[in-house]
């Protein structure tokens, strides 16, 4: 091979994922509860601070939107009017967060739910499915407890009750039916889009769409939360736990539901991952990806 030929290969890119199963191979055998940690820490670190960067964002947007005192919920009477902007406002954060350097490495899940159907779906091992989780609710309690340190009583005021999701008029029926339906659409959306290779850059920006507009249309029927740990964030804090059964059976029955007709349809080797953004240099503890599994 000349030196020409050497260049070349040199300076070619690496792919997203890995081209064969060795990589993958290299991580056949979960590793233990120390190693773990030692070694993906950080991303467990970051989902706990995406999903508390989230809950922030959905505590000042509440109180913005929602408290009597605020200059726009006085501006703007009409609740719809007011739904649309908090929608606009959740999704954005959403898309944030996906995009964001800690997103695009810890693959921004967010969600007990999701972590757990990927779990199902055989990309995320038992350990780090363990911590993500973990992670989750921790970061969930601590954004909330966070905002209601300066405004706690802007934020424990009834028109905002700590941004809690609760069962609407239609009651715990159709609070469990709508969560199973949107979570259901979420899921099937983020396996589709994310698995595409000319589409799945997108998948933050589809998820951020779909965010906005539950809050707006959905809301009024289960309180929109998609997700048990955000949830149980608002609900510690509030001491608030209406049909709180709900939110942590219909949104994982949802996610594995949708997960369970992508691999009748596509199979498993169609899902290459689970990150929500994975067109990018950070690297992947999952499929291996920028160095993934050099540390294990």
């Amino acid at each position: 091979m000349n030196s020409a030929e050497q260049n070349v290969m040199i300076r070619e890119p690496q792919p997203a994922y890995p081209l064969t199963a060795t990589a993958s191979s290299n991580a056949k055998q979960t590793p233990s509860f120390a190693a773990a940690l030692r070694a993906h820490w950080p991303e467990y670190l970051m989902e706990a601070g995406l999903l508390g960067a989230f809950m922030v964002s959905a505590c000042l947007f509440g109180v913005l939107y929602e408290f009597p005192g605020s200059p726009v919920r006085e501006a703007i009477a009409s609740p719809l009017l007011r739904r649309i902007l908090m929608g606009a406002s959740m999704g954005l954060t959403a898309v944030a967060i996906i995009y964001s350097p800690w997103g695009k490495q810890s693959g921004a899940h967010i969600n007990p739910s999701v972590t757990f159907t990927f779990f199902r779906l055989g990309k995320i091992k038992a350990w780090d499915a363990l911590f993500y989780t973990s992670a989750q609710f921790m970061g969930s309690v601590l954004g909330v407890m966070l905002v209601a340190v300066f405004l706690r009583e802007q934020l424990a005021h009834p028109s905002v009750r700590y941004v809690a999701t609760v069962p609407g008029e239609y009651g715990l029926s159709v609070a469990f039916i709508a969560e199973l339906v949107i979570t259901f659409i979420l899921m099937s959306s983020i396996l589709r889009i994310s698995n595409d290779e000319r589409l799945g850059r997108y998948t933050g920006l589809v998820a951020g769409l779909l965010v906005a507009t539950y809050i707006t249309i959905e809301a009024p029927f289960s309180g929109m939360s998609m997700n048990p740990a955000r949830t149980f964030g608002s609900g510690l804090s509030g001491g608030i736990w209406t049909g709180v059964w709900v939110y942590f059976t219909a949104p994982l029955l949802g996610m594995l539901a949708a997960a369970e007709v992508y691999l009748w349809r596509e199979g498993k080797s169609a899902v290459k991952c689970c990150k929500l953004h994975h067109q990018n240099d950070k690297r992947c503890i999952f499929c291996g990806a920028n160095g993934g599994f050099a540390h294990e």
